[in-house]
């Protein structure tokens, strides 16, 4: 992809300022003066998130902070190099948390089982408490519409519930905004991005190297539906955004007991005809 023709570099870098400007303004993601911490883990879809955000922030008609920030784990060859190497290249402030959640992970996980459940309940908790110490208002992370769909499908097959990664939440504890800006963007752009800025990946050996994890198999299922049908998962995604709760089954999220005195109240010329045979 080194050798992409510079038109269709330009069309994908393109795509994805558009794409991640929408979200943002979509879910007012950021204001003039926030501070976004910049979650970077290493990985193609952080990379991608900072410097996208990096490209409209020099363009952006408001103010507003980047902080790029990485949590260094302590997993085994971890290239700690990388990450302040390339950041310093690009001039930005930044910092690099080391908190060895690797081996706590690794002790807390039964044989069999996978890690990420505890990796990334210790990740999150050691990011907001830095996020709190360096004041930053939002919280980005590198989740895109393809990790979105993902997250549906395995909170319906394995958790019995309809939910999936909003692009915008309040921290359970109430004190951070998480912001994904990458939720309309899809993966294989990312990708392409990612080889095309040539950016210096890290892998993770820690869950990276699991067989047999839930995500990957829905991943696999995902994949098989958009070759035999392209844009599905657009679809899927669309319809998160437009949701019917009449429609559904949730007696608090729609007040179904409620039907018959809404129709009682409803003024007679208000009613639709019916026609007869």
């Amino acid at each position: 992809m080194a050798t992409t023709p510079a038109y269709e570099r330009a069309k994908l870098q393109k795509r994805l300022r558009r794409q991640v400007g929408q979200a943002i303004a979509d879910y007012a993601m950021i204001e003039a003066g926030d501070r976004v911490m910049v979650c970077l883990s290493g990985g193609k879809d952080s990379y991608t998130l900072l410097d996208i955000l990096r490209q409209l922030q020099a363009t952006a008609p408001i103010d507003f902070e980047l902080v790029a920030v990485n949590l260094d784990q302590k997993q085994p060859n971890f290239p700690e190099h990388v990450l302040p190497t390339y950041l310093e290249g690009l001039g930005i402030e930044y910092h690099i948390i080391e908190q060895d959640t690797y081996s706590v992970v690794k002790a807390l996980t039964p044989e069999g089982k996978t890690y990420c459940p505890v990796c990334s309940r210790m990740r999150r908790g050691a990011l907001y408490n830095f996020a709190r110490r360096i004041g930053a208002t939002k919280v980005a992370l590198g989740h895109h519409l393809d990790d979105i769909v993902e997250t549906l499908f395995l909170n319906l097959f394995h958790g019995a519930t309809l939910k999936a990664m909003p692009p915008k939440l309040l921290s359970d504890d109430g004190d951070h905004i998480l912001i994904r800006p990458l939720a309309y963007c899809r993966e294989k752009d990312i990708a392409r991005w990612a080889e095309v800025q040539a950016f210096p990946i890290i892998p993770c050996d820690l869950c990276g190297s699991q067989d047999g994890l839930e995500r990957q198999v829905i991943k696999r299922m995902l994949a098989e539906w958009e070759r035999a049908h392209p844009a599905r998962i657009e679809k899927i995604a669309g319809a998160l955004r437009r949701v019917v709760p009449s429609h559904l089954m949730d007696r608090e999220l729609f007040d179904f007991a409620g039907l018959d005195a809404e129709r009682a109240a409803r003024p007679e010329a208000l009613r639709i005809p019916v026609k007869e045979a």
